[in-house]
């Protein structure tokens, strides 16, 4: 999730339970193997392994369309530790997409059955690659041919978003397509979209089939997520945070920014998280307000550390 799931924000949610495995935010990839320094920047975790500071592994994932660059690109990171390579097949953005990467390239099953085999010929056989996938981009007609190529070209696993890219992120998620596709390919499908409650993943699963889940959004707007829906999937009574709970979750986040980088980063982020935050807990939109006032870091540390705003129904 580019601008959304940085290298703090991958610490915060791994720190919470419930999350296997992680990806970056996508490395762009054009016609040039990427210094060492880009990898590092995107995946810090890189020096640490390919781990975040509570054990999950972090994928790297590469955007693009040239497949001979992809590959150099993919064998740079696994040199640098990636537990893996993921590429990226579902962004929707139109930027990306005007530039050849992302959904875009779900026009072109053969292309991407091109990528993905260069990808894994050019790979470590103890590095997974594994890609992330739409529905299609205008319409479902290619997602089955997509999804296959894919998979016959050495992807072992491929997370399906459950949406064409014109679709965006407008409800609902379409997870009755998910099951057609695990029907259409031998490896792991793991189900996306529209999860944004544990009522949701256990209706994405009930109609998917899918073993396991990809959370994005709803996971960064309400880090207890994924916890809830392990301790669900074990027999154990799940714990959900209320609005006060999520102070010492808030504070967390707000201390790995500001380790992470200086200057208007971290109030920047702060701000932008706290926005989605609010739409799983309202209670949290007047502290959001005041932090978009601050002026600084003091100011906004004030904040936080201000009761009034961590009371329910303020």
């Amino acid at each position: 999730m580019q601008g959304l799931v940085d290298a703090p924000m991958r610490a915060l949610l791994t720190s919470m339970g419930g999350v296997d495995a992680c990806v970056t935010e996508f490395v762009r990839v054009t016609h040039a193997l990427l210094p060492a320094r880009t990898f590092y920047r995107l995946c810090p975790e890189l020096h640490h392994g390919g781990y975040t500071p509570s054990g999950v592994p972090v994928s790297v994932q590469l955007l693009g369309s040239d497949s001979a660059c992809l590959a150099d690109n993919a064998a740079r990171a696994a040199e640098l530790g990636a537990p893996a390579v993921d590429l990226n097949f579902g962004c929707p953005a139109p930027t990306v997409n005007r530039h050849r990467g992302g959904a875009v390239l779900l026009r072109e099953p053969e292309l991407l059955h091109a990528i993905v085999r260069a990808v894994r010929a050019a790979t470590p056989a103890q590095v997974p690659v594994t890609a992330k996938m739409r529905l299609g981009y205008d319409d479902t007609a290619l997602a089955l041919d997509c999804a296959q190529a894919l998979a016959t070209a050495g992807a072992a696993e491929i997370v399906v978003h459950a949406r064409t890219k014109t679709e965006g992120y407008r409800p609902p998620a379409h997870w009755d397509w998910i099951a057609r596709i695990r029907e259409a390919v031998t490896v792991n499908v793991v189900a996306n979209g529209e999860i944004w409650t544990l009522q949701d993943a256990q209706r994405c699963l009930e109609i998917s089939g899918s073993q396991d889940l990809m959370l994005g959004r709803g996971l960064v707007a309400r880090p207890d997520l994924a916890g809830q829906i392990a301790s669900w999937a074990s027999g154990r009574p799940e714990v959900v945070l209320d609005w006060p709970g999520m102070r010492l979750v808030v504070t967390q986040f707000w201390g790995l920014l500001q380790a992470y980088a200086d200057g208007a980063y971290p109030q920047a982020r702060l701000k932008q998280w706290l926005a989605l935050v609010a739409q799983a807990f309202p209670a949290a939109r007047p502290l959001l307000e005041s932090v978009r006032r601050q002026p600084d870091s003091h100011s906004v540390a004030a904040c936080l550390a201000d009761d009034t705003y961590w009371q329910v129904g303020r």
